[in-house]
């Protein structure tokens, strides 16, 4: 028997920035695969409407309204957990400035949310996770959301390349730390994804129309896309996969 099953069942992930976009999509995606949810972001409004959606999978799901750049706060919640088995690391921006133009503020800022952030996030959950006994036994995996920007430089991006980039680079050292704990750890790189953080970037016509003519596949990743992603790499089935990139990207980087 090669074939693995989905196995998510008992199963409690952590999701961040799961009020909307691609948080939500994911959040939602683990629920039907069975596992119970710890969402965060800073809307309540938000998180009150995923939860209710993912207690209609008969699960768990406990929501914290937070800041993920609020250290203490971060780690408050994490540390009251009594378990967490996946981390979707998704809480993320970009404000996007041609590097002559780049304000401080912005940058400073940027790296703040997509960088340390992730970095406390991704520490704060492994410490959760090594606690648990039976973790060598189980696993443990943290999927960080990169974008194909962790791999190619693109334009009016130098920050959130930099902030990407680094995201890869943590993701590798950490899968080598947390191997022996039998935490994987990777990242999952989208192409542009319709949510509400790139809706007002697509409205733009030659932005739109630059962008698919770099997508080998013409089109733009679903919400969908980017959630089996995670539940693949979140299951057994990818049992032998850390310390790597899943791109989902149609085609973009290959060129």
């Amino acid at each position: 028997m090669y074939l693995k099953k989905y196995n998510l069942k008992n199963k409690t992930a952590l999701v961040t920035g799961a009020g909307k976009g691609l948080g939500r999509a994911c959040a939602i995606a683990l629920a039907e695969a069975g596992t119970n949810l710890i969402i965060i972001s800073r809307t309540e409004k938000d998180l009150k409407e995923v939860s209710k959606i993912i207690k209609k999978f008969r699960v768990k799901c406990k929501y914290f309204v937070c800041d993920v750049t609020k250290y203490e706060q971060i780690k408050k919640v994490i540390n009251s957990q009594k378990r967490i088995d996946v981390v979707v690391n998704n809480a993320g921006t970009n404000i996007p400035e041609h590097f002559t133009k780049v304000k401080n503020s912005n940058m400073e800022y940027l790296v703040k949310v997509n960088t340390i952030a992730s970095f406390n996030i991704a520490q704060l959950s492994a410490l959760k996770m090594i606690e648990l006994k039976t973790r060598k036994k189980i696993g443990g995996v943290i999927i960080n959301m990169s974008s194909q920007m962790g791999h190619v430089g693109g334009p009016i991006r130098s920050v959130y390349n930099m902030n990407k980039f680094g995201l890869e680079g943590l993701t590798k050292g950490m899968s080598i730390d947390l191997a022996k704990y039998n935490i994987r750890v990777n990242t999952i790189c989208p192409t542009f994804v319709v949510t509400p953080m790139t809706k007002k970037f697509l409205k733009d016509k030659k932005f739109m129309k630059e962008v698919l003519g770099n997508i080998p596949l013409g089109k733009f990743a679903e919400l969908s896309d980017i959630a089996s992603a995670v539940v693949f790499l979140a299951s057994d089935q990818a049992s032998m996969i850390t310390g790597t990139s899943l791109l989902v990207d149609g085609g973009w980087t290959a060129k």
